[in-house]
């Protein structure tokens, strides 16, 4: 499947030298969720290795940033000789974020340290990448579709993907029962929605992210600040801090509830 995944995301590119962006976004969406599945069907069967290990690395290397890298120069910046320069960013920004986290993978860390990323992870630098393309396939040209919005955007993504701010791993979140069906529904509208509006879809997903980031950043500032909550689980940590939180200021939340302020001094 890593090769699948490989092969797929050359393809992606293919179709963006030839002027077939909407197909080159879909080979490129296939080819992440290879590349998502390959290392869980790899350890359910028990048939994972160094090998493949390294391959998947290599793998997510061409998927998340060579291929994205050439999708947007072939589409949004063609003959830039800036726009040529900032995808070679990009690439190579991948690639480190891709090392640094291969040597972190030895690294003792506290248990709330796994929750997260440092930096943004490599797939979600691929779906930034391609936000403006999206854009232009959704609303046209515009200034979203410039020379120098596209640059800008890309240096953002690539210093996202290098720096070391937290961002949440999504597997950490729990579901409260009483969610379940609400989200699986939620779910089945956002599958329908991808079909029909891709790329709206794209452009919610990378605001989401974007909006999450702060959240993630005094999450793991709070964790870090409280030791004796290291070893918890993710949904318990999280029942510690609303308790902090109600101790700190335990009329907020009645305050809030009548509709009432402050008084200004």
């Amino acid at each position: 499947m890593t090769v699948a995944a490989i092969c797929l995301a050359l393809t992606a590119v293919k179709f963006a030298l030839d002027n077939l962006p909407t197909q080159a976004m879909a080979f490129l969406a296939v080819a992440a969720i290879l590349d998502a599945l390959d290392g869980r069907i790899a350890r359910l069967l028990k048939a994972t290795s160094r090998m493949g290990e390294e391959i998947d690395s290599l793998a997510d290397a061409v998927n998340f940033g060579v291929a994205p890298a050439f999708i947007v120069y072939a589409t949004l910046l063609p003959h830039s000789r800036v726009g040529w320069i900032v995808v070679l960013l990009y690439s190579v920004c991948i690639v480190l974020r891709l090392a640094r986290y291969n040597a972190m993978l030895d690294e003792d860390e506290p248990g709330y340290a796994k929750e997260f990323f440092v930096g943004m992870p490599a797939p979600a630098g691929a779906i930034g990448a391609i936000g403006p393309l999206a854009a232009k396939m959704q609303f046209g040209d515009g200034w979203w579709t410039s020379e120098w919005a596209v640059s800008v955007w890309m240096i953002g993504v690539a210093l996202l993907v290098v720096s070391t701010i937290p961002m949440r791993k999504i597997h950490t979140f729990s579901v409260p029962p009483n969610m379940v069906v609400p989200l699986l529904a939620l779910l089945a509208i956002g599958v329908a929605a991808s079909i029909f509006y891709g790329y709206l879809v794209i452009i919610a997903i990378i605001v989401a992210y974007v909006i999450h980031i702060p959240f993630a950043v005094r999450s793991k500032r709070w964790a870090a600040a409280h030791p004796e909550t290291w070893d918890k689980k993710p949904q318990q940590r999280r029942a510690a801090r609303r308790a902090t939180r109600r101790a700190t200021h335990p009329h907020r939340r009645s305050m809030a509830r009548l509709g009432l302020r402050r008084p200004q001094r």
